[in-house]
């Protein structure tokens, strides 16, 4: 069945520079986009969203016109954003002039929980609503409240919610997770984003792992909210491409064609507007 991956990052050391990179020397390497079709294209994967990958800021605007135009398959991107900043609407301005420009990001759970909490950030974020662009909330599971708190100031603005809400899979488990999922999930304006789990799944992960995160996913936002993202590269650090994609089919194998192509690629094309 096609699949269309909303969250690959690309990451090109020879043009911009990735200060959290630092911190993750696996991930500090080149992966351009020839490296990702390698294996997306065999999976069934027929166009990515590119997201974000935190460049330094001097390199935001840099980054989105170059993802924009890299490759044919690179059908859209999610633009880094600073929506606690005064100056946000001319950088929101000059981001959604850009051609392919479908949403903006402000990664959140490596960030203060204070950073979003300002009056100013939800009025910018807000600014979105005029632009047609989504706003990606990448918050953890004990932020998963801050984000709910977030969504609920800006009701215009669609939110998509990346990773299942950051679960901590090896520590905390389900709970309290899940009943965060099941409140967040009752603001109609937020999607969410079944990616990224089995980077936080250990060593050997695996669907009976990973199944009950994506089951409350789906249970908690129905099939018309969900969409799927690969976090290419980040999902290398415990697997890879293929076995993420071989864990989601095995997870949705009793849906109807219809509900598994909801969350492959339609609802991504209407959230996103593809």
């Amino acid at each position: 069945m096609p699949i269309i991956d909303t969250h690959l990052h690309l990451v090109y050391l020879d043009k911009f520079t990735y200060p959290w990179l630092d911190g993750t020397p696996a991930l500090r390497q080149q992966f351009a986009v020839e490296r990702y079709l390698a294996e997306a294209e065999t999976l069934g994967i027929e166009g990515a969203l590119h997201m974000e990958v935190d460049v330094a800021e001097s390199d935001i605007e840099a980054e989105t016109r170059f993802v924009t135009s890299v490759n044919p398959k690179v059908i859209g991107a999610i633009a880094a954003g600073r929506p606690e900043h005064a100056d946000f609407a001319a950088q929101l301005d000059t981001l959604a002039a850009i051609k392919g420009v479908k949403g903006l990001r402000r990664i959140l759970h490596t960030q203060p929980d204070e950073l979003s909490q300002s009056p100013l950030f939800a009025q910018n974020v807000r600014r979105l609503a005029d632009k047609q662009l989504v706003f990606d909330l990448c918050v953890r599971a004990d932020q998963l409240a801050i984000g709910e708190a977030l969504a609920a100031k800006c009701p215009d603005v669609q939110f998509v919610l990346d990773h299942c809400g950051v679960p901590d899979i090896t520590g905390a488990g389900l709970d309290p997770w899940r009943a965060a999922i099941t409140a967040i999930a009752k603001l109609p304006n937020v999607a969410a984003k079944v990616s990224g789990i089995i980077a936080y799944a250990g060593a050997d992960p695996t669907t009976a792992t990973l199944k009950p995160y994506i089951e409350h996913i789906i249970d908690s936002f129905g099939w018309d909210r969900v969409v799927w993202g690969s976090d290419f590269p980040v999902c290398t650090l415990t697997a890879n491409l293929t076995k993420w994609v071989g864990i989601t089919n095995e997870v949705i194998a009793g849906a109807s064609a219809s509900e598994q192509a909801k969350l492959l690629s339609e609802n991504a094309r209407r959230i996103y507007r593809i």
